[in-house]
């Protein structure tokens, strides 16, 4: 395990103005997030938000048929739990852990204070989020929009230089059945199309795990979407991120990943 984790890893928390976010680090605790975990189901009410710092959750639309469509993915630049800042509680999608890693888990009761609070709705966390959830409709949106027009290979670059945005490693650890499920399209359009960017020399891959070898590649292959949500990200939540991991911010005992290492269904 990483001995260095700060929550200014995430792009949400790096934002906050000093006071915030030292009021705030009493109540954020690091825990691991196993690929494949669920954090809430959909209809539960959110016990807990996250903000992933090494990990990437897949919001997923779930059928009653059990088929799924990824509608947003979140990780070292977004939060999980929108719900509760909008009030809603209770969010139609199930969140799972895509790639795993780590994030900083905040009780729910805790953002709700802050925005009952005297200057909540108009300090810096309730602008931050707001700024977020601009983000995050583009992201779905467009998203949707891309999944009715584009193709698949379009669409498969897309999430791939997407994922790599919220992910700190060139390497993806997920299986072709993974990325099916998130673009909702079968996987033998998924094998056939890896193939192509495979002998393109854009990827490696080998054994569940996707290697970017030429990023300017895939940036040529995808469509206008990718640039599109990424700039509206860039735009509304500048990266206030540290270049390089930093040592925790202090000792305590909230800084360390959670006994077992496991994610409670909120």
């Amino acid at each position: 395990m990483p001995d260095q984790h700060s929550p200014r890893q995430n792009r949400l928390l790096a934002m906050l103005p000093e006071n915030d976010y030292e009021r705030l680090i009493p109540d954020l605790d690091l825990v691991e997030m196993p690929s494949g975990e669920v954090i809430h189901e959909s209809g539960r009410p959110l016990h807990h938000l996250y903000f992933p710092t090494s990990a990437i959750v897949s919001l997923q639309y779930v059928t009653k048929d059990g088929a799924l469509a990824e509608i947003a993915g979140v990780g070292n630049s977004g939060m999980v739990g929108l719900s509760v800042f909008t009030g809603g509680m209770t969010t139609p999608d199930r969140a799972r852990v895509l790639f795993g890693g780590y994030a900083y888990r905040m009780p729910s009761q805790v953002l709700r204070h802050e925005l009952n609070s005297p200057s909540g709705r108009t300090g810096a966390l309730h602008r931050i989020f707001l700024r977020y959830t601009q983000a995050r409709m583009t992201q779905i949106a467009q998203t949707v929009a891309c999944n009715r027009h584009h193709s698949i290979g379009m669409r498969l670059c897309r999430w791939l230089l997407s994922s790599l945005d919220r992910s700190s490693s060139a390497e993806l650890i997920v299986t072709q059945e993974a990325i099916a499920g998130a673009l909702g399209v079968r996987r033998e359009g998924i094998t056939e199309t890896i193939g192509k960017l495979r002998r393109a020399g854009f990827i490696h891959t080998q054994r569940g795990h996707v290697r970017v070898l030429d990023r300017a590649g895939l940036e040529a292959q995808t469509c206008e979407c990718y640039q599109v949500i990424k700039n509206e990200f860039d735009r509304l939540l500048p990266d206030a991120r540290p270049t390089r991991a930093v040592a925790p911010c202090c000792s305590s005992h909230r800084h360390k990943p959670s006994s077992g290492g496991k994610i409670p269904t909120a």
